[in-house]
């Protein structure tokens, strides 16, 4: 008998059918001699709908109290389930993150897991229940209520499954794996049988929005065997797991892509030391997150500097760099919120030459200008017009055959 961890987010449990329709997977995995820890997320749209609330009452929620709030939605999921489980003829027991013990950090909307008991888990096992357990939340030592933000389900179900000591960590959602790209944009994009960590960690953190980085870091940290499937049909889904067990590495694994980018340049900046410090430290101080950076080679001792950020932080970076740039006597600044990223992905490329080259060849017939590039050793990124994003998606997953199975050589 093997045990699991299965994770069904908020499409997945966002209606009653639904719900039963996840009872019913669940009790035949049971059926089929296996144990599983379920976690789930809140109601697809309840974690919106309580934030909404939150907000019509308070101009600035306090985060205590928006955890105790939030972390009500998975209460509601746990014992539908629960509920929907025992209807089946099978026994189940509800968990809050508080009744398993997952111990967190005191950061209210961002907590971080510190360990987590499993005596609780192990003893409703061992009395051949099927745990049920409220995905991103835990509580902090004095008995806090504490969640995880973006992906905090996904975080739970990892956690506790490296815990655990698990076979497999399921993860279902809406689609049935990890794709090559996203099908919305190419038709033919393919279902990768496997990834490694290492892209999906690149994948996620690029704008594929099938896994959260965080859990795919804690998977590769604690060597957690992931696989992403369906909640909707059966199929053998897409395993993420290490380097070494995957047989083939291709060259490029998968293209991501994320809208959420916009650039600000700063012309006419002193080419002095430290003057990237100067610029970036008070975007730093205001936690806005910076992506790309570029610097120009000075010329007549002046140069250029550009970065990205997200675009939900453009406004006030902006307004950020208008005393910068004054009191650095920078030329001006000069912005564009109208911008995309796309990504090539594949542990391959550490072996292998020319990938960049293929990838600008491929926006170049289609002439489509490269603003931004930035590289890593799996990875290659650049910076387009937003207009272009779908062609420079579909040109490059042409140009390396993806649609056809994993490119193992250039052409």
């Amino acid at each position: 008998m093997a045990l699991y961890v299965h994770k069904y987010g908020g499409t997945s449990v966002g209606s009653a059918e639904r719900i039963k329709a996840v009872a019913e997977r669940v009790a035949r995995f049971r059926r089929e001699g296996h144990e599983v820890v379920v976690v789930v997320s809140a109601m697809s749209g309840e974690t919106n709908r309580l934030t909404s609330l939150a907000q019509e009452l308070a101009d600035k929620p306090r985060p205590k109290e928006l955890d105790v709030l939030l972390a009500s939605g998975e209460q509601v999921t746990i014992a539908l389930l629960s509920m929907a489980i025992h209807e089946l003829g099978l026994d189940a027991r509800s968990f809050l993150g508080s009744q398993v013990r997952i111990v967190t950090d005191s950061q209210h909307s961002k907590a971080r897991i510190e360990h987590i008991e499993e005596s609780a888990l192990r003893s409703a096992l061992a009395a051949g229940q099927v745990p049920v357990v409220a995905g991103f939340q835990g509580v902090t030592e004095d008995g806090e209520v504490t969640t995880f933000g973006r992906g905090g389900s996904d975080t739970t179900a990892v956690a506790l499954a490296a815990t655990l000591g698990v076979e497999e960590c399921q993860i279902y959602t809406d689609v049935d794996g990890v794709y090559t790209t996203d099908p919305r944009i190419v038709q033919d994009a393919r279902r990768l049988e496997t990834v490694t960590f290492e892209e999906m960690l690149e994948l996620a953190s690029l704008g594929s929005k099938v896994l959260h980085p965080r859990s795919v870091e804690f998977a590769g940290k604690y060597n957690v065997a992931l696989r992403v499937l369906s909640s909707f049909e059966d199929g053998p889904g897409t395993l993420i797991t290490t380097e070494e067990t995957v047989m083939e590495q291709p060259i490029v694994s998968g293209i991501a892509h994320t809208r959420d980018e916009a650039k600000l340049t700063v012309q006419g900046v002193p080419d002095i030391p430290g003057i990237a410090s100067k610029i970036l430290g008070p975007i730093g101080r205001a936690n806005i997150e910076v992506d790309m950076i570029v610097q120009n080679i000075g010329a007549d001792g002046l140069t250029d500097f550009t970065f990205t950020v997200s675009r939900s932080d453009f406004a006030q970076a902006l307004a950020l760099l208008e005393p910068i740039r004054e009191a650095t006597g920078a030329r001006e600044v000069v912005s564009d919120d109208a911008i995309a990223k796309v990504s090539v992905v594949g542990v391959g490329m550490r072996s292998h030459a020319g990938v960049a080259t293929q990838m600008f060849d491929a926006l170049a017939a289609e002439n489509i200008n490269i603003q931004i590039i930035s590289t890593s050793e799996i990875k290659i990124s650049v910076v387009v017009a937003e207009r272009y994003l779908e062609l420079a998606v579909r040109a490059i997953h042409s140009a390396f055959g993806l649609e056809n199975g994993p490119a193992s050589s250039l052409s």
